[in-house]
């Protein structure tokens, strides 16, 4: 079978001859506006567990590493749904399988609001976990679908970015009403957010030119290219170097999720409402250094810069400045500075998702886009596995939580710099690209 692959004149913007003409810049983004609205319904569903932690284990007599092992059993079935990526984005359209998903995540917390118990706290996040694991892989691809490989640049930065806004737009709101009125509120208005969203997919999105459909449909702007093996993929050392790296940063992710609003209440000593408000300041500093990697590397891209240097070089080095601070953590002893170190340390980390996720999707065909992404993404939950569960056990064992959570920052950020050093040396798209499509220039041998 084949498909279409992006040419070279279409990467960067133009249509190659004989082809469909591009849509217009308003178009494409208003399609992407929309995969962004969903990227921020979906994490604001995995942040909420962040903000209701504390009242929900004193409702419930939760220990610190039971809603350690709540969080981390979320990434265990959002990993193995990430491998369904690829099977869904087969079998259904985009259009299709993202509002079922989006659906899904409307409803599985709904059970929780009417029997509260540890149990049924651990089966609806892990049903939303499965949910949610091809989301990513298949929200990366629909806004892809309306951007040649060259300007992907500063969209992954919007969706990666859309963590952000849930945080500095929704968690101080999902704070107030978790203070005024309960936890269980916070999640039924997560509901209704969805429902929001669904109708607003349903009346207003088309999938765009940049996909094997679309060439298919003879609407695309791209030549033909068949597939290639799964394995000369996923064993390229981009793929391998970048995972590793993605995985390390995830851990941080989802250690912040999870646990961000409790360290700055019980660990700092703000107020509950002061921490669901100040779960929005790491993310602040994320969404603008993700905007700004974004649009400067993308007219690198387009400038003519190998992706070498704007996709692997730049996020590496985030990464190192994101491990360096973390690991000085612990022995910071004022609160508003440790605050500041957390916010720097996660934005300069933050920039990896919308440009390492650009990079590996440079490394496939188009028609297995969404198959790699949903891979590569399952993958990097891995690190969602450990790191929540991980800190709760440190906190509950260490002599002050703040000490704690401390602690787990430090571990992430130093396991961060192993991980960047070995991307900054091993991972190279261009070098992999050509290998996997079996060329022999001088592509192939940088």
């Amino acid at each position: 079978m084949t498909t279409g692959e992006i040419s070279h004149d279409a990467a960067h913007g133009a249509p190659p001859k004989g082809a469909a003409p591009l849509v217009s810049g308003k178009q494409a983004w208003g399609m992407t506006g929309l995969v962004i609205f969903l990227y921020v319904v979906n994490y604001a569903d995995k942040a909420v567990l962040g903000i209701i932690a504390q009242p929900l284990a004193r409702e419930l007599g939760l220990s610190s590493s039971q809603i350690g092992l709540v969080g981390s059993l979320f990434f265990v079935t959002f990993t193995l749904g990430g491998f369904l990526a690829g099977p869904l984005n087969k079998y259904l359209t985009l259009r299709w399988a993202l509002l079922a998903l989006g659906a899904m995540w409307s409803v599985v917390m709904l059970p929780l609001v009417v029997s509260a118990s540890l149990v049924m706290l651990i089966v609806t996040r892990m049903l939303l976990g499965l949910a949610e694991g091809p989301s990513s892989a298949l929200m990366h691809t629909a806004a892809y679908s309306w951007h040649p490989p060259a300007k992907r640049g500063l969209p992954g930065a919007f969706l990666a970015g859309s963590a952000s806004v849930a945080k500095i737009a929704l968690a101080p709101i999902l704070a107030y009403i978790t203070v005024e009125w309960g936890w269980r509120a916070a999640l039924v208005s997560l509901s209704i957010l969805g429902a929001v969203w669904m109708a607003s997919w349903l009346t207003g999105w088309k999938e765009g030119p940049f996909t094997a459909t679309a060439v298919k449909k003879g609407t695309g702007t791209a030549s033909t290219e068949p597939s290639v093996p799964w394995k000369k993929i996923f064993l390229t050392r981009t793929f391998i170097s970048c995972a590793v790296l993605i995985m390390v940063v995830y851990a941080l992710t989802t250690v912040v999720l999870t646990w961000l609003p409790s360290y700055f209440e019980v660990g700092l000593g703000y107020s509950a409402l002061q921490a669901g408000s100040m779960f929005a300041l790491p993310s602040i500093v994320g969404l603008v250094l993700m905007v700004t990697s974004g649009s400067v590397t993308d007219r690198l891209a387009q400038r003519g810069y190998r992706s070498r240097v704007v996709r692997i070089i730049v996020p590496g080095i985030g990464v190192l400045v994101c491990g360096s601070v973390l690991v000085f953590l612990p022995s910071i002893g004022t609160p508003g500075l440790a605050v500041a170190a957390v916010s720097i340390g996660y934005g300069f980390g933050a920039i990896v998702f919308p440009l390492i996720n650009a990079a590996i999707s440079e490394l496939c065909p188009p028609q297995q886009t969404a198959g790699t992404m949903g891979v590569f993404l399952a993958l990097m939950a891995v690190g969602g596995l450990v790191a929540p569960y991980g800190t709760g056990v440190l906190v509950d064992n260490a002599a002050t939580p703040a000490e704690g959570y401390a602690t787990a920052f430090q571990v992430i950020g130093a396991l961060g710099i192993v991980a960047a050093i070995l991307v900054l040396i091993f991972a190279n798209p261009e070098r992999d690209r050509a290998v996997i499509r079996g060329e022999s220039d001088a592509t192939a041998k940088a």
